[in-house]
């Protein structure tokens, strides 16, 4: 870290006070945005208390809490699993398909409770992977998966990764068990593990069938800095018996789990009687493809927990819940042709074209066949009859092919030598699974780089689709990103299909983005390996795209969560002098971010949040947010009960106007919020 970003000003008393205030506000931003779905901050500004937290604790490392948000990914790697056993048994539910088999299930549970109405909570079963935490004084000792249901294996280090798992109990709401064994799911959302596959693909690394295998394997790594970046989530379902405390319910457990700040699933619900299993069963399944994860039945539990005892468990399963499983959807068809297909960083990726095919009511055209090795293992060739399985939203993939159905004279796949987009060689570097075009001025390559660029998670471009970067690159307007800011209003306007308000507003994003953290444009710039999370990291070690560039591996290697194969990658980008032009010619444009330098202990908008909306005169609108950050506050984008001030500029926003006189917030003008910054 630069001395410039070094709290250096701070004591050691106000820096244990700032860090305490700091945890505080990431673990209720971590809560906004993980358990109630509702952000009270861009990620931008989450990221800078992150950073400051990160600074103090680099200074004073005894400041270090097991809690603190910083310390979600810590250690190196093991050398292999320890076991955990149970407190009380992590038993499999017994799985039904037929109505007939659900009506057995509610008979049974009427006729031993002794009861014409039996309510029921009824949930999502979700295609994920079981796993049971500890927490202690409401904070978390230890994390196990299910096992065999008596013993698990120890992943607390990896689960301590997920964002979503607090590492300290929320208080205030409800009370908190000193002891405290809840039990949930990990999972993968079904858009971010296409994500995922796709950039694992890229990478030449193994791909995954589907999201619950990827977040199987997530868990498993022994090295937590790689659990750390993939997209894992979860939703808890249970509060085992062997807590100090538990409620009457299941649906008072799901209700205390969400008021101690642990994730719980909105789609849940409380029935009044079994009756209204089997249509609640059907309303879901017609649903299941709307949901962002994905599932593969219902689970139906008896609510309260006094009859959990009473009904017992049968064999392995309990007697008193049920997961009532969805039908299979696969089908099969046949691969028309394989084409292989260009990404960002030139990995060439075989694609099948199939004979449309329906599943779940969605047509399927084409599917990822991965890479070259995926093709041999399965012996995927055209003419091939395959079978083919759609998870929801998922990318399509193939199961088997069904060879049977071979057609005589059918040869095998190799994908070409030559790229098929610019007629690059394609070569397939040593210990790697991808293929990759070895030309970095590959069109290809340039569009998929410019779409990563202006993405949400880098420059977040607005308007700046593929149609247009296909455009764009194709007319020879962009031939990489720092293109985009020679664009002008006219020669955008030029395009087909394209007003000139769409070019105005295009020109404007782009001018725009130059005022991106620095850890979007590390992100942006599309370093293998490098992706958001490890883009913060980088950018609070080295606080400028100069220092990072001037990083040899032997420097990068004594940053905490940056490996070998992550800091040869970087050397690599840096090292190339196609890309040190690049860097070049961004910074003539403006384009040369460092990092805000870490807001002052006790300044003049400590502890206050701060909404700004309409046009100032005297600064930016980013420049005033800086601004208040540097004094110790927090600027969000939305107004809600918690903003202290809403600085109102020329054209402001009527939401944001309405929501502070609904929530009583001081509302300042552009004048009285320069005099309470010291500005004026």
């Amino acid at each position: 870290m630069t001395a410039k970003h070094n709290p250096s000003k701070m004591t050691r008393t106000g820096a244990a006070k700032r860090a305490e205030t700091l945890r505080r506000r990431i673990e209720h931003h971590n809560y906004r945005y993980h358990v109630l779905d509702d952000p009270e901050v861009l990620d931008p500004a989450f990221d800078d208390l992150m950073v400051e937290l990160q600074a103090i604790e680099e200074k004073w490392p005894e400041l270090i809490t097991p809690d603190s948000p910083t310390q979600r990914v810590g250690g190196r790697p093991r050398d292999g699993f320890a076991t955990l056993p149970h407190e009380t048994p992590m038993r499999s539910l017994l799985s039904v398909y037929a109505e007939a088999e659900m009506d057995r299930f509610s008979e049974t549970c009427r006729k031993e409770l002794g009861a014409d109405a039996v309510p029921l909570v009824a949930e999502p079963k979700y295609d994920g992977v079981s796993i049971e935490i500890v927490y202690d004084g409401g904070r978390l000792v230890s994390a196990a998966t299910r096992g065999d249901g008596a013993t698990g294996e120890d992943v607390t280090a990896n689960i301590r990764t997920i964002g979503q798992v607090p590492l300290r109990l929320r208080s205030g709401e409800v009370e908190t068990p000193e002891h405290l064994v809840v039990r949930g799911e990990v999972y993968m959302e079904k858009g971010e593990f296409a994500e995922f596959n796709r950039l694992q693909a890229e990478a030449g690394e193994k791909t995954f069938a589907n999201p619950r295998n990827a977040a199987a394997g997530s868990l498993r790594q022994l090295d937590p800095r790689i659990t750390a970046q993939r997209p894992l989530r979860i939703f808890f379902w249970e509060i085992a018996p062997s807590s100090t405390s538990r409620p009457e319910t299941q649906w008072q457990c799901l209700r205390t789990m969400r008021g101690l700040g642990l994730k719980t699933c909105a789609q849940s619900r409380l029935l009044a009687g079994t009756e209204d299993a089997i249509p609640w069963h059907h309303d879901l399944e017609a649903r299941r493809d709307d949901l962002p994860y994905e599932i593969d039945g219902c689970v139906f539990k008896v609510n309260r927990l006094a009859d959990h005892e009473r009904l017992g468990v049968r064999a392995a399963n309990p007697r008193w819940a049920v997961a009532y499983k969805f039908a299979a959807r696969q089908e099969t068809t046949r691969i028309v042709e394989i084409r292989p297909q260009v990404g960002r960083t030139g990995a060439v990726t075989p694609v099948a074209v199939l004979e449309p095919v329906e599943i779940s009511g969605v047509t399927v055209t084409h599917v990822s066949l991965h890479n070259q090795d995926e093709i041999d293992r399965k012996d995927i060739r055209v003419g091939d009859t395959v079978l083919v399985e759609r998870a929801g939203d998922v990318i399509p993939h193939v199961v088997q092919v069904i060879t049977r159905k071979r057609r005589k004279g059918t040869r095998r796949y190799r994908l070409p030598r030559k790229c098929p987009v610019c007629g690059g060689e394609v070569v397939k570097p040593q210990g790697e699974a991808v293929s990759r075009c070895t030309n970095n001025s590959c069109p290809a390559q340039v569009k998929e780089s410019i779409e990563h660029w202006g993405g949400k998670q880098a420059l977040a471009i607005d308007g700046l689709g593929d149609k247009l970067v296909d455009q764009l690159v194709d007319t020879g307007l962009v031939r990489d990103v720092a293109g985009l800011y020679d664009l002008t209003v006219e020669s955008v306007a030029a395009l087909d299909r394209l007003a000139e308000k769409s070019a105005s507003n295009l020109v404007e994003a782009v001018a725009g983005s130059k005022e991106a953290s620095l850890a979007r444009v590390i992100h942006g710039l599309g370093i293998r390996h490098v992706g958001r999370a490890m883009a913060l990291v980088l950018a609070a070690e080295f606080g400028s795209l100069h220092a990072l560039a001037a990083a040899d591996s032997e420097r990068l290697l004594t940053v905490p969560d940056v490996g070998p194969q992550v800091a040869a990658s970087i050397v690599q980008w840096f090292g190339s002098e196609e890309n040190r032009d690049l860097l070049a010619r961004l910074r003539s444009h403006g384009i040369d971010p460092k990092m805000m330098q870490a807001p002052a202990a006790g300044g003049r908008m400590d502890g206050k949040t701060v909404v700004i909306t309409g046009e100032l005169e005297s600064m930016k609108r980013t420049e005033a947010e800086e601004l208040v950050r540097r004094e110790g506050g927090v600027a969000t984008g939305s107004v809600s009960s918690k903003t202290d001030y809403l600085v109102v500029g020329a054209n402001p926003g009527a939401t944001k106007t309405r929501a502070a006189e609904k929530h009583g917030t001081h509302v300042l003008d552009e004048q009285a919020f320069l005099k309470l910054v010291g500005k004026a």
